[in-house]
């Protein structure tokens, strides 16, 4: 199995790669954190200690996608999933509609639970095109007086990412960003709400961040269960019940890291580098491999391609496995093969991929 510092090249979709210098941090502050005795998942989340890790997160999460002050963070549990629900509960009333744009499984899944709590419509979809695009600016369509707009950011499953934003006006930008959220520099004050699932980008899987405009949170429904209220979390500071509270600590220790390394600016450079060494190999291969994205749609995030037959498709997977490559499959809805490239996943990693696609068109061409 070929493998570099003893680490698997992780194209996982998620749960996915962690940078090996917080995980080595992490490692070394397991047992005793802080000189406090004990690991930073035995520390009472209402400590000092704790309380510490937990500000510092936000503080970071605040400097690092320059989040303007009229917007609360707040973590939260149950993934984007949740706020699937959590949105529609919060915003969506009786005498307004919420519209959504279609790009994938995921935004299909928002729609649905949306669905629960009041009317909805469709901005825009691409579901005719298998998903291989994200829409025109042009085509989305909405009514001025719309709850909101919901959008997915970046889609794991077809491998296709918004270049652009819409601008809705009074209309709240609502995004769910899970999969590519800290990957690139972002104008926050174009949304009312954007909310992530940690486990792309962020940190381990467990934690949800959600950004949240102030003045949505006015107008809020509150006749709705207590822990499904965003206004519970911002009043508490995300202490209202027990947090994931390792999960944050390892956020903060990513968002660190991204600092260190010149932050967002830096993060989409290295990202757009590695992602054109794969879509370079799919592009001059004459066919052999073909990606699911439009060209202009492609996400730097989430690489997806067939091999020329399905058979010999099987094999690169199988060969893949062999020589140390986790998590290649596409999604088991759509079959194929999908290489996440995340934040974490280091250049040299992108790179052994590609050679190894390489050598496999020579072999089996």
């Amino acid at each position: 199995m070929n493998i570099t510092n003893n680490r698997a090249y992780n194209f996982n979709a998620g749960p996915s790669a962690l940078p090996l210098e917080v995980l080595e941090k992490a490692q070394k502050e397991l047992v005793n954190f802080n000189d406090t005795g004990m690991s930073i998942m035995e520390l009472s989340h209402r400590s000092k200690d704790y309380e510490a890790v937990h500000n510092n997160a936000i503080s970071r999460l605040k400097s690092l996608f320059a989040i303007p002050d009229n917007y609360e963070i707040v973590f939260l549990q149950g993934g984007a999933s949740l706020q699937f629900t959590m949105v529609p509960m919060n915003f969506l009333t009786a005498d307004k509609t919420a519209s959504y744009v279609l790009t994938g499984s995921w935004s299909e899944k928002a729609l649905k639970e949306a669905k629960l709590f009041g009317q909805t419509g469709e901005a825009a979809s691409s579901k005719e095109n298998k998903y291989r695009n994200i829409p025109s600016i042009e085509e989305i369509k909405f009514n001025s007086d719309d709850a909101y707009v919901h959008i997915t950011s970046n889609n794991t499953i077809y491998g296709t990412q918004w270049k652009e934003f819409p601008s809705t006006g009074d209309v709240p930008l609502v995004a769910d960003m899970s999969s590519d959220i800290f990957s690139r520099p972002v104008d926050v004050s174009k949304f009312g709400i954007i909310y992530a699932g940690a486990q792309k980008n962020l940190g381990p899987s467990g934690v949800t961040v959600v950004i949240i405009r102030k003045d949505l949170l006015e107008k809020a429904n509150t006749n709705i269960p207590t822990m499904l209220k965003y206004t519970t979390h911002v009043d508490s500071n995300s202490l209202y019940n027990t947090p994931p509270t390792f999960g944050i600590y390892m956020l903060g220790e990513v968002l660190k890291w991204i600092e260190e390394i010149g932050g967002l600016e830096a993060i989409e450079k290295h990202n757009e580098e590695k992602a054109k060494v794969i879509y370079d190999v799919i592009d001059n291969s004459n066919g052999f491999y073909t990606g699911h994205a439009t060209v202009e749609s492609r996400s730097l995030m989430n690489i997806t391609f067939r091999v020329a037959d399905e058979e010999l498709e099987k094999q690169f997977l199988v060969e893949a496995k062999a020589a140390g490559f986790v998590g290649l499959n596409g999604h088991r809805s759509v079959g194929g093969c999908r290489a996440s490239t995340y934040n974490a996943v280091p250049f040299e990693a992108c790179q052994a991929l590609a050679n190894f696609m390489l050598d496999f068109q020579r072999k089996h061409q």
